[in-house]
């Protein structure tokens, strides 16, 4: 960042303390590192991130200040409802702490998206180990000073004089200075700050109108008179503030010292019974589950997998994490949820052990569990579990209410602009009608800063040359251009915080839309970034359909079978699935995976966790689709360039495939650490967006070199690392859906009847309708009866045939415009006793 004009070396020192970054939603226009990077870049002795009511864009801040070596101050802006305005500043750990309790009792008096905060409030909840600003109004009311300072220690109250050359500011500054004479409290400078460049104006007044919800040109003075809300130069600041005023602010920032290294994070401990540690309690129920899992006794490569897990886990002290994972998955258990944990979780024998994973060991292959965990990545493992879409709520409330809303949240999801929201909002800015902004969005939908924008908006009907349009697009860029420009904060899909002490002291709790739902302010990478922990509890409507197909199956046939129970590697379900007959089963039913399996023709499990992982943007970008192939059908030779390449892409006929490989090819040719594969892992993701792969680059190509790779080898796996950053599939997500594939294949196979109920019974999911899949069971066989008045339920169920196999009955559910309220009292009214005239189903 190059310093602005006016910049001097010898200018007074200045720290800005009231600077609202664009988590104010559609009220700043700059992001909390373009703000670090500029106030350092213009020497300021430190900077605060205040956003209103809100600690949203802290950690990325604090990120940046820890990059740039800059001293950052947390702090939030209030309104309280009467009108009094401050900002207030954490100086220590137990300010923060309070500030954040403040925020949350804000955000949850008031409807998503907004606060509600009364003198009794503050009252109640001060911000204690806080500095307080007041921001007085055009008109300052001198009682609301006094009102503070009966609040708060007088030395903790600074009047804040923001001079934005917007006239009269001898006689402002005047005012503000015999105010603070009559009360004792000092004055001290500060910017009001909204942008870091003044180049900012035009978005913020475009934000404005967003907020408002009027178009730019009727909003008057509700507009800044200027674009002076900007992080100023130092020389400038001097020539309108007092000195003694900007050397306030550096004397406040040095008693502020509070940082986001502080936040000690515990996992909930209260899951270990008396006379245990979280250690031992941990390896008992590993134990136990390791004895249901193998009746016969443990094999010895799983029990040293087991010991290695285990004494990783006890090493970094994530043995609560894991006890609190197990605590969910036994309650959906006990409740008959039926869950599956994926992703980074089969990676770890304890999970299967503990019952969170149903991939056995064996039957996948050797994954890298420092996948999972890791000493150098220093931060808490992450768990995705699947539950039954229909029943995962329960599963939520079951956390709300064992550790209290205060205790436990959802993570935040940051909604950010795309190019059809930026052009919609961006439209009535501007003052066109809805449809005319639609219209625009909808043309540009996948605008992405090309030569063709004039033909596109042509397109859409409008003049490209047309003054209002040039200066619209260029705001449409500023919204889109990554990381993204925040909108609004949402809900993660199932993201859970949990804590062992107040979450709430530790980031601010506020409401989601959905009722009984609460999130805390940071999503998914400020929560990795801090090392709190997040467990997803996910919804998967297969795991829905898999339930009832086996309570239909169980129930007619009198077995017990249950998820990853069926019997394994069946010729017949592998036949069905070389024919592409699979619609209605689990990630193979596209047109894509369709057209894949004649071509794989997978005849084992593993097959299928490659099925699932080949048809993805990752292998096709990375030109490992085709290679794949030829040596499969035997066209191509395989081959590995060293017996090290070869232990980790044997399974893959020498083709990566999986983030997984790619990690331990770095590790077994180029000399990575695990963690420093993970690390890899993570760039491949968004080396797009920040081009984080090149320093990778160069220590992958040394690295080979120096182990007697070629060159040529060296660069085809740097070039599917990219292919990866269009999404590569990690083979840990692959064995646990592939599981599904299979359970779900072999109902189809054997079961159609019970499986084809159970989809229509759990529908909207997957890729056909409940008419294509009735087509469907007819072909393979099954009587398919009509919805009967007399007869049918609101579900479809299953009827005895003449020979004794099942019939499908279609359910009341399936009949266009008829609730499920009405269903349920014409099934009352059939089984009534009392009913003296039978119903009658009309053809």
């Amino acid at each position: 960042m190059v310093p602005a004009r006016g910049f001097r070396v010898n200018a007074p020192a200045y720290a800005e303390l009231h600077c609202l970054s664009n988590f104010t939603f559609l009220r700043g226009a700059s992001h909390p590192h373009e703000l670090v990077e500029q106030a350092d870049a213009l020497g300021y002795s430190a900077l605060a991130i205040t956003d209103e009511c809100s600690v949203a864009g802290v950690v990325r801040a604090h990120m940046a200040a820890k990059r740039r070596q800059l001293k950052l101050i947390i702090g939030a802006e209030f309104q309280l409802r009467c009108g009094l305005k401050f900002v207030a500043l954490a100086i220590d750990r137990h300010g923060y702490g309070r500030l954040c309790r403040l925020i949350s009792r804000g955000r949850r008096a008031a409807i998503k998206g907004h606060y509600h905060l009364t003198r009794e409030d503050l009252q109640a909840l001060p911000p204690e180990q806080c500095f307080i600003l007041w921001l007085p109004s055009a008109r300052p009311q001198p009682e609301e000073l006094s009102w503070l300072a009966a609040c708060f220690p007088p030395d903790r109250i600074r009047i804040a004089v923001e001079l934005l050359r917007e006239g009269k500011h001898a006689r402002r500054l005047a005012t503000l200075a015999r105010i603070g004479a009559e009360s004792g409290i000092g004055l001290i400078a500060s910017g009001d700050v909204h942008m870091h460049v003044r180049d900012r104006r035009r978005l913020q007044d475009a934000l404005t109108a967003i907020r408002l919800n009027e178009p730019i040109a009727e909003l008057g003075t509700r507009l800044y008179a200027n674009g002076e809300r900007y992080l100023r130069e130092r020389a400038r600041l001097e020539r309108l503030y007092p000195r003694e005023l900007l050397a306030a602010t550096v004397e406040l920032a040095q008693s502020c010292h509070f940082s986001l290294d502080e936040l000690r994070y515990e996992y909930p401990h209260e899951l270990v019974p008396p006379g245990e540690t979280p250690t031992s309690y941990l390896r008992r129920l590993t134990e136990e589950g390791a004895r249901w899992r193998w009746p016969g006794g443990v094999p010895a490569a799983e029990r040293t997998g087991i010991e290695h897990e285990l004494a990783l886990i006890e090493e970094l002290h994530y043995e609560p994490y894991f006890l609190t994972v197990h605590d969910v998955v036994a309650f959906a258990r006990s409740q008959g949820i039926l869950c599956q944990g994926r992703g980074s979780a089969a990676n770890s024998r304890v999970c299967y052990c503990l019952g969170v994973t149903s991939v056995d060991p064996q039957r996948g292959a050797s994954l890298l569990f420092e996948r999972f965990i890791s000493r150098e990545r220093n931060e808490p493992p992450d768990i995705d579990i699947d539950f039954e879409h229909e029943r995962r709520e329960e599963v939520l409330q079951y956390v709300y209410h064992k550790y209290g809303r205060n205790r436990a949240a959802l993570a935040a999801t940051v909604i950010t602009y795309r190019p059809r929201s930026a052009l919609r909002d961006l439209g009535k800015a501007f003052g066109l009608t809805p449809e005319e902004s639609g219209r625009l969005a909808k043309v540009m939908q996948w605008w992405d800063g090309s030569a063709t924008i004039p033909e596109r908006v042509r397109e859409a009907g409008f003049d490209a040359g047309s003054p209002w349009l040039r200066r619209l697009l260029p705001l449409a860029c500023e919204l889109t251009l990554f990381p993204g420009f925040p909108r609004h904060l949402s809900q993660h899909v199932g993201g859970f915080v949990i804590a062992q002490h107040l979450l709430e002291e530790l980031v601010p709790i506020e409401n989601a839309a959905m009722p009984e739902r609460t999130v805390v302010q940071w999503d998914k990478d400020d929560l990795n970034d801090l090392g709190l922990l997040k467990v997803d509890l996910l919804a998967l409507g297969m795991l829905t359909a898999l339930k009832r197909a086996f309570a239909l199956m169980n129930g007619y046939r009198g077995t017990h079978y249950s998820l990853g129970e069926l019997p394994a590697e069946d010729p017949k379900v592998y036949d069905m699935m070389c024919r592409a007959d699979t619609i209605g089963v689990f990630q193979i039913e596209s047109r894509a995976q369709m057209a894949m399996l004649p071509r794989l023709k997978p005849r084992c499990y593993y097959d299928l966790v490659i099925e699932v992982a080949i048809v993805r943007p990752g292998p096709i970008q990375g030109d490992m689709v085709h290679p794949y192939l030829r040596r499969r059908s035997g066209a191509e030779p395989v081959d590995y360039p060293g017996e090290e390449v070869r232990a980790v892409l044997h399974r893959t006929l020498g083709v990566p495939l999986f983030q997984e490989q790619v990690m331990q090819i770095a590790i077994v040719a180029a000399g990575f650490s695990p963690g420093e594969a993970d690390a890899l892992r993570r760039a491949m993701g968004a080396w797009k967006r920040t081009g984080g792969l090149d320093p990778f680059r160069e220590r992958l190509l040394e690295g080979m070199a120096a182990r007697g790779y070629s060159q040529d080898f060296a660069q085809r796996i740097y070039q599917q690392m990219l292919g990866f950053g269009e999404y590569g599939f990690p083979e840990s997500h692959s064995l646990s859906f592939a599981l599904l594939v299979y359970d779900s294949a072999w109902l189809k196979c054997h079961e159609p009847a019970a499986f084809t109920c159970a989809l229509l019974n759990s529908q909207p999911m997957g890729f056909y309708a409940p008419a294509q899949l009735v087509r469907d069971a007819r072909a393979h066989g099954v009587e398919v009866r009509p919805v009967d008045a007399c007869k049918s339920h609101w579900d479809s169920t299953l009827e005895r045939r003449e020979d004794g196999e099942p019939a499908l009955r279609l359910g009341l559910r399936l009949v266009k415009s008829l609730s499920q309220t009405g269903a349920e009292r014409l099934v009352a009214a059939r089984n009534s006793r009392r009913s003296r005239q039978p119903v009658r189903s009309q053809p």
